[in-house]
């Protein structure tokens, strides 16, 4: 690995004939956390999370990749838009309302063989038959599973709100109902475990709130591993030619690929590497994905001005969903001002060294999220530009 100073003339080496505001990709850096993925997987396929690459030239880049098989999307319209694009079998990770999707699912071969949709209440069903307009090509289901952390008796719930189904007979029950409709299959199984993957174990300065966390992340494991085991033999009791049982994240891709009644692992943050992604004791990565910001202003001793930045992430409001100053090293916000939308004001001392149209690189602190205010990302080879590739947007897609 480069040091961070080398990393920063590298990218503005690379990136001096390009205006910023701009996105790059670090392939070395992608590439190097993509086979880390794959190591931790121990053998298992990594099903790749769209939302968190938001680029299909990447994703056509990490799967071809061995070790990686299949895409996790997360709206039935773009589930749809990389099925047509080539991509053969894409997982839909979240229900869906979209009718008229349904209705061209319902009614092409070649879309309803390549997406899965996700499936945890009878009402879905009637809502995507209500949506056939007429096609009968049966759609592939997938069951999701409740992952929480239930302790003193179910009055402390710790755990992503996603899906009502819990128990082994309750999975199975769901299944027995597929199974009995006509136009539905069963083909897999998914239970994604957000406080062990998507939680770090250790914050800086709160020794105490990590050892919390390892506990509680500890205690999920456990009790997921052996209640995944049990839906997993009852709904195979209903569906023996199940093709699929997903779990994990990029957080916890070893623990949950030592599961034996898990088939694949669900990862996509660990390509990029956001900042949310820094607090691990289980993996380390290299930060792939960065924006510059340009220095509009010197307002003064130890501050630069740079234009926008404003870019906060998904999931309850804090400091750590803001992106992060990270080359020059030791740059901070300002508490009155923040991230800004148009400008962003930034203290400390490598302010001084700073010139108008120097760039400041940021990480943000979610993979997938930058992809939405860039419409191109350039990806860096050594300290050159080989190529720049559309995002999602840059595709005239916003799927949310």
């Amino acid at each position: 690995m480069n040091s961070p100073a080398t990393d920063r003339a590298r990218y503005d080496r690379a990136t001096a004939h390009l205006d910023a505001p701009l996105a790059i990709v670090d392939l070395d850096a992608f590439d190097a956390n993509a086979d880390d993925l794959v190591r931790r997987a121990a053998g298992k396929p990594v099903r790749v999370a769209s939302k968190s690459v938001r680029c299909r030239a990447l994703l056509e880049r990490v799967l071809a990749r061995p070790g990686f098989a299949g895409i996790m999307s997360y709206t039935l319209a773009e589930s749809l838009w990389l099925a047509r694009s080539g991509f053969e079998d894409v997982l839909l990770a979240y229900p869906s309302t979209d009718r008229a999707g349904f209705g061209e699912l319902a009614n092409d071969a070649k879309l309803a063989g390549a997406v899965t949709v996700m499936v945890d209440d009878p009402a879905q069903l009637d809502l995507i038959d209500a949506a056939r307009d007429g096609g009968a090509e049966e759609i592939r289901v997938c069951l999701e599973l409740d992952t929480s952390l239930r302790l003193l008796g179910g009055r402390v719930r710790i755990g992503a709100r996603r899906s009502p189904l819990r128990e082994p007979a309750q999975l199975a029950g769901l299944a027995r109902a597929v199974a009995a409709r006509p136009g539905f299959r069963v083909v897999g199984l998914m239970a994604y475990e957000g406080h062990v993957a998507g939680v770090g174990d250790s914050l800086a300065g709160r020794p105490l709130r990590s050892r919390t966390i390892r506990l509680m992340q500890a205690a999920a494991r456990k009790e997921l591993a052996e209640r995944r085991a049990e839906v997993v033999r009852a709904v195979r009791a209903v569906v023996p030619d199940l093709e699929f049982v997903n779990g994990g994240g990029t957080g916890s891709v070893q623990q949950t690929a030592a599961e034996d009644a898990v088939t694949e692992i669900a990862a996509g943050s660990g390509l990029y590497m956001p900042r949310l992604f820094d607090n691990y004791t289980s993996f380390s990565g290299r930060p792939a994905a960065l924006f510059a910001q340009p220095v509009v202003r010197r307002p003064g001793v130890g501050v630069v001005t740079v234009l926008g930045g404003g870019y906060p992430a998904s999931g309850a409001a804090g400091a750590d969903r803001l992106p992060v100053p990270y080359l020059p090293q030791g740059l901070r916000y300002d508490p009155q001002e923040g991230a800004g939308e148009v400008q962003t004001p930034l203290l400390g001392s490598p302010a001084d060294d700073l010139l108008i149209g120097d760039r400041v690189w940021f990480r943000h602190a979610k993979a997938g999220e930058l992809c939405e205010r860039f419409d191109t990302l350039h990806l860096i080879e050594g300290d050159r530009v080989s190529e720049s590739v559309p995002t999602y947007r840059g595709e005239g897609r916003t799927f949310l």
